[in-house]
């Protein structure tokens, strides 16, 4: 194997926190870590993260959860901490981020490039259930410095760009894919949208 591309998650619509930390992160995680021993040097790896860690730095939770050794340890560590897991969504995308940081300095001994995006909002089937069930309103209280949502083709490409010979030096980076709304979060320019945890 010489790529891993990571874009699979579900949200916290789906009303079963485990399940999703479950299919955003411990699955994600355990697929990656399978596939290493197969991956040469050259080999990179990308993962699909979210606009919603992009507070990730304030829950340490995250890390605690991003660290457990395995399938089970982070199934019983969801179990024990369901306060800090929230609606699942944005834990598990934060512990996608400290993941990707963590190991990238393992796999780079290997020759293995790992990073992963954080994506802001985008039409997605995913995104066009959310507003479905809770309303236009949800989308529109977005700030979108670009006026507009992103396409999935826009993410697409800044996955490909992750994949190739441009990034090559790229490793253990969360690259904000959302058209500038971490820019203007960090700068104060804009007020960060509260998630549901």
């Amino acid at each position: 194997m010489d790529a891993l591309v990571s874009a699979a998650g579900v949200s916290s619509g789906i009303g079963d926190p485990i399940k999703v930390v479950t299919i955003n992160f411990i699955g994600l995680r355990e697929l990656t870590e399978r596939l290493i021993p197969r991956m040469a040097p050259g080999s990179y790896i990308v993962s699909t993260s979210s606009i919603a860690a992009a507070e990730y730095r304030e829950h340490p939770e995250a890390l605690d959860l991003a660290v457990t050794p395995g399938w089970d340890e982070a199934l019983t560590w969801c179990e024990r901490h369901s306060d800090a897991l929230g609606a699942g969504y944005s834990l598990s995308k934060e512990a996608v981020i400290y993941y990707t940081k963590r190991r990238a300095v393992d796999l780079a001994g290997k020759g293995i490039r790992i990073n992963c995006t954080a994506p802001g909002v985008t039409m997605t089937p995913i995104i066009e259930a959310t507003v479905a069930r809770v309303g236009q309103g949800y989308l529109d209280a977005v700030p979108k410095p670009l006026g507009r949502v992103a396409t999935a083709d826009e993410q697409a490409r800044v996955l490909a760009f992750l994949a190739g010979p441009g990034a090559s030096y790229l490793s253990g980076q969360a690259i904000w894919v959302d058209g500038g709304y971490r820019a203007g979060v960090d700068s104060g320019a804009l007020e960060h949208l509260p998630v549901s945890r």
